[in-house]
């Protein structure tokens, strides 16, 4: 691989470990002429589906704008940098394990609201208000009471 800083073709690799649930290997690597060190990812490329848009248009699955469109919701949310690449992970992980050639983007606004929902409610009102296109705040107070359905709250009532 070549040095980002120097661009001379010699790195070595100090240290690697698993990241993201498994799926992905961070390397440390170290220029052998000017000593900068790096960090590069390593994951495995298996083909994703085309997506299918809501106009019907047919599109090659982008990563960068799923992945935008997470850390967006995500924005000054309390979760690492670790924790939302393994949400990433396992969201992509849904999506390749279907076996589809081709999916729907509504399909993959399912999967990601799902994955966010159990990491993050704040996160998930968001991307959901933005997905499901909210008009009012009446759409934000059900989507909230929905939410509070489904994971009682802990907090005991103050007197």
């Amino acid at each position: 691989m070549y040095c980002p800083f120097c661009q001379a073709e010699d790195t070595k690799v100090i240290d690697s470990r698993l990241v993201a649930d498994g799926s992905q290997i961070r390397r440390r690597r170290e220029c052998e002429v000017c000593h900068s060190r790096f960090t590069t990812f390593e994951t495995i490329d298996l083909a994703l589906p085309r997506v299918i848009k809501s106009n019907g248009e047919r599109q090659p699955f982008n990563g960068s704008k799923l992945k935008k469109g997470m850390l967006r919701a995500l924005e000054k949310r309390p979760l690492s940098t670790e924790e939302i690449d393994t949400v990433f992970g396992k969201i992509l992980k849904e999506i390749r394990t279907r076996g589809v050639r081709e999916i729907k983007s509504i399909e993959i606004g399912e999967i990601m609201m799902n994955a966010l929902k159990q990491v993050d409610s704040v996160a998930y009102v968001r991307f959901a208000s933005v997905y499901r296109d909210f008009q009012d705040i009446k759409d934000f107070s059900e989507e909230i009471n929905s939410l509070k359905k489904e994971k009682p709250s802990s907090k005991q009532n103050k007197k």
